[in-house]
């Protein structure tokens, strides 16, 4: 009882709940965050894991733009029910070249860290042009125009400087070659070995995307879509047990 009424002191003093709100507060923020220090990398290196290609960033930076973060999560928590219905639990090393990172908060529509290779590009392109056409209940808005809005990709370079800027492990060959790989990954009949030799020949896919003649802001959203969560392979993959 004795222990109760002091705390009914602090339940009264303004002040001094504040003060010792501060102060539970900045404990439990030292605990976290000091250990830190002592770590040489907070990310766990991953094989598999490259920067995103110049049509993949295009698509990201469309995904942002239509606010598809609102409903969509990328961020598969270690539960059971989680893991069953989505797939492996996320790595932080899959959003280290995130620039903002695309967790979420919020799960209007199904989780999208794993989406990559679950359907076919035309599953994509109907989704985006009349989502209720193959998910009834669905209260997705129609996106439609984007297989109708074309990109050049006269700005591509500068997006991909800016990423390296702010530490995404962009070579000074791939932001030069920018524009190129970003006509090449959605054109099956180009010249996309130098696409490949950049970022891999394994982890990217080439092909046109939205099926329709040109390069679309939907072959750059379906191509990072297409992308999501297919570059680790879980099959090997061994988490570091030190850390």
């Amino acid at each position: 009882m004795a222990i109760l009424d002091k705390h009914a002191i602090l339940e009264k003093n303004v002040t001094l709940l504040a003060i010792f709100a501060f102060l539970v507060v900045t404990i439990g923020g030292i605990v976290q965050i000091a250990p830190l220090f002592w770590l040489e990398n907070t990310i766990e290196d991953v094989e598999g894991m490259r920067p995103y290609t110049p049509l993949e960033l295009a698509g990201r930076e469309i995904y942002i733009r239509e606010g598809c973060y609102t409903c969509h999560s990328q961020m598969i928590r270690p539960m059971r029910d989680e893991v069953e219905r989505y797939g492996p639990y996320s790595l932080a090393a899959e959003s280290q070249y995130d620039h903002p990172f695309q967790w979420g908060s919020k799960r209007t529509g199904p989780d999208l860290a794993r989406v990559g290779g679950r359907y076919s590009d035309e599953w994509h392109v109907d989704h985006l042009r009349d989502p209720q056409s193959v998910v009834p209940e669905s209260i997705m808005p129609k996106y439609g125009f984007l297989e109708h809005t074309k990109m050049d990709g006269k700005y591509i370079g500068e997006l991909v400087a800016t990423h390296k800027l702010v530490g995404v492990p962009y070579t000074d060959d791939m932001v030069a070659n920018a524009i190129a790989d970003f006509a090449a990954q959605a054109d099956p009949d180009a010249d996309y070995d130098g696409l490949l030799e950049r970022y891999g020949e394994d982890s990217v896919q080439v092909r046109n995307f939205d099926g329709q003649p040109g390069l679309s802001e939907a072959d750059a959203l379906i191509a990072y879509l297409q992308m999501l969560g297919t570059l680790v392979d879980f099959s090997t993959f061994v988490p570091d047990a030190s850390r």
